[in-house]
């Protein structure tokens, strides 16, 4: 499976971006979908995660209330709404797919990770 990240850029602390990330492939199993960040220096961590159905969602509390994880599974597709953003939210953002149906946080249960897309907020 390829995952492929859009919608990073610069934006100003208060503003609001939209990423969204594209699968392909073997895209027919069950799984999880989620976004993870990374500061350099700093070990990546979860962000936000959604179960395979749509029905379940996960978020890290840094990012809850501000953040919306969503899912169309007729696209192949995972998006991360982020509304009124911080310079802390500042990092490397990626598209991550778990090998189960069922949310998990950890890096280690990860089966597929996109390439990455950079969001900067500045103050």
């Amino acid at each position: 499976v390829q995952l492929q990240a859009f919608g990073g850029g610069l934006v100003q602390a208060g503003g609001s971006l939209r990423l969204s990330c594209a699968a392909s492939g073997r895209t027919y199993s069950r799984n999880m979908m989620a976004w993870f960040r990374q500061l350099p220096g700093r070990e990546r961590e979860f962000v936000a995660g959604v179960s395979w159905g749509g029905g379940s969602t996960s978020y890290a509390d840094s990012v809850k209330g501000r953040f919306t994880i969503s899912r169309d599974n007729a696209k192949n597709t995972v998006y991360l709404q982020m509304d009124s953003l911080k310079p802390e939210d500042t990092a490397v953002y990626y598209c991550a797919r778990g090998r189960t149906p069922v949310i998990n946080t950890r890096k280690e249960l990860i089966g597929d990770w996109g390439q990455g897309t950079q969001v900067t907020v500045s103050s």
